[in-house]
């Protein structure tokens, strides 16, 4: 096998990590998503997220890993749509946000008054 063959076999063999990784990756950000929309008691509309930037970063042990956002919607009421977000790092979830019914109807309570 000559080094150019070697090359490419190493980028595909790398494109074909990446790809079922992040299949992975966004397997376990629709688990969050529709766990976090459960306890908040909204609905998880769509039951998908979409995938909205990678990046390196590094986690709480110094590890570079990949860092990856998806958004996703849901509704309290079924006749309104809200964005929520989840961002994992690895296959660690550090952050999902639901608040976005919270807030809005927060202000909504202060343009009342």
């Amino acid at each position: 096998m000559t080094f150019a063959e070697l090359s490419a076999a190493l980028v595909l063999a790398g494109l074909v990590w990446f790809w079922f990784d992040s299949l992975k990756a966004r397997e376990a950000g629709i688990e969050a998503a529709r766990r976090a929309c459960l306890r908040e008691g909204v609905q998880f509309l769509d039951e998908t997220v979409v995938g909205r930037g990678v990046r390196f970063a590094r986690n709480e042990q110094g590890h570079a890993v990949l860092r990856r956002a998806f958004e996703f919607e849901y509704s309290p009421s079924g006749d309104d749509r809200y964005p929520g977000a989840v961002v994992l790092e690895g296959r660690d979830v550090v952050l999902v946000d639901v608040s976005a019914h919270r807030l809005a109807r927060r202000a909504t309570v202060i343009d009342l008054r």
